[in-house]
């Protein structure tokens, strides 16, 4: 009589088990965001093939991880419909592109980090999406000042690949591991701000609190870019707002709205008309003047397609009609229109424009009231965020790609995920 032979362990169940687990939604989303805040990085080491590959590689790990977590994830609600349609109509933009394949591109570039940005609003609350923000902030702002003193002072030399300048011994402009001052700038802004949240929950010891402000600090100043600078004022009011908002009685705070409301209509009127004084004081003008000259020649070739653009690329093909055509208009390479609302109607018309103006609004709106209303000083957080990058699409496009397009995602999917009108018609109030 032979014996039973013996079962073997159910190595599904134990991959299952892991993926489910939240040390591996932890690590996974310290990687994905590390992934996004580093793509310059990356593509400069790697080349495109070597990113395209690590991004599959987390889609596929997110998909494992949601699949093994659907008994636990809060579904309802999930997908703010104004990025749907805002995606789906990029993705038709297919059919009248003159680029199929670059706009194909595109298109799965945009789906993925989407998909990315949901995964990580999903599986880990707001305050965990600050604090493994914090910790890829400081190693990548830790690294770019160390290359730039490499470059600048020990070495007196550009490091070409990565497009440092080697300015560390001249107080800058510096670029750090971000391809160009400005989004070094923007990053170390967006870096200030997820600091000072962590500081003020105490979720950190506060001498690396301190030590991280002061970091992200030196890298805003050595940036030296007058675009921050304006996004760096509108933050500090809109952060001085929040606070006194906070602050408000709850049947007084509506009021206070309204006033803020009208104040800042008022004063983005002014700023309009008062442009060419603001670009002369901050010396902004070699900057605009590219700017404006690219954004001339753009507006001239929406008009040949208003409705519907020209095709959605994302980050800007320079081997194909228009965007060829602009880089030797402007006799220099763009890899963006430097403007996200610009951008937006060159490559999907008038319709993809208001989609998009709807998606950034909602978002805003809701994590605005979110952050007026909520206790929690965390909900402050994706708000200035939201103000951080929507202020700044008026000189870049970074919204719209990458580590701008999934913060976008995870804000919109957060607010809309505490005060969306679909789960309030699903509420029904009990008769009795």
């Amino acid at each position: 009589m032979t014996s039973p032979r013996p079962t073997p362990p159910v190595l599904p169940e134990a991959i299952k088990r892991v993926l489910a687990s939240p040390k591996f939604a932890s690590s996974l989303t310290l990687v994905i965001v590390g992934v996004a805040f580093s793509t310059h990085l990356l593509r400069s080491l790697m080349g495109w093939a070597g990113l395209d590959g690590i991004i599959v590689g987390l889609v596929l790990l997110a998909t494992l991880s949601l699949l093994a977590r659907r008994p636990i994830v809060e579904w309802h609600g999930l997908l703010p419909i104004s990025i749907i349609v805002f995606v789906v109509w990029c993705a038709i933009s297919l059919v009248w592109s003159g680029y199929t394949l670059h706009t194909l591109a595109g298109v799965g570039y945009q789906i993925a980090f989407a998909f990315l940005a949901i995964y990580v609003a999903l599986v880990r609350d707001t305050f965990q999406v600050v604090r493994a923000s914090g910790d890829v902030l400081r190693i990548l702002l830790g690294l770019s000042i160390a290359l730039e003193v490499l470059s600048g002072v020990l070495l007196d030399l550009p490091i070409t690949f990565l497009a440092i300048r080697g300015d560390m011994s001249e107080l800058g402009p510096l670029q750090g591991v971000f391809g160009s001052r400005n989004v070094f700038g923007l990053m170390a802004l967006i870096a200030l701000i997820t600091f000072a949240v962590e500081l003020r929950a105490r979720s950190i010891p506060r001498g690396r609190g301190i030590a991280s402000l002061w970091l992200a600090a030196i890298c805003l100043i050595f940036t030296r870019s007058p675009v921050i600078v304006v996004v760096g004022l509108v933050v500090v009011l809109a952060a001085l707002a929040l606070t006194w908002l906070r602050r408000t009685s709850a049947g007084s705070r509506w009021r206070l709205q309204l006033v803020l409301l009208g104040t800042t209509v008022l004063a983005l009127l002014g700023v309009w008309f008062g442009r060419g004084v603001l670009i002369t004081q901050l010396n902004a003008g070699s900057e605009f003047e590219v700017r404006s000259e690219l954004w001339t020649e753009m507006w001239r070739l929406v008009k040949l397609h208003p409705l519907e653009g020209w095709g959605w690329a994302g980050i800007w093909p320079s081997n194909v009609s228009p965007y060829g055509w602009l880089d030797f208009t402007t006799g220099r390479g763009h890899a963006s229109g430097l403007n996200a609302y610009i951008d937006v109607y060159f490559q999907v018309g008038l319709i993809g424009f208001l989609a998009f103006l709807v998606l950034v609004t909602l978002a805003l709106v809701r994590s605005w009231l979110l952050a007026s209303n909520k206790r929690s000083l965390v909900y402050v957080w994706p708000a200035l965020i939201l103000v951080v990058l929507l202020v700044t699409s008026a000189a870049e496009s970074t919204v719209l790609v990458e580590f701008g397009w999934l913060l976008l995602c995870i804000c919109s999917v957060k607010a809309a995920q505490s005060m969306s009108w679909r789960s309030a018609l699903a509420f029904k109030p009990d008769p009795s």
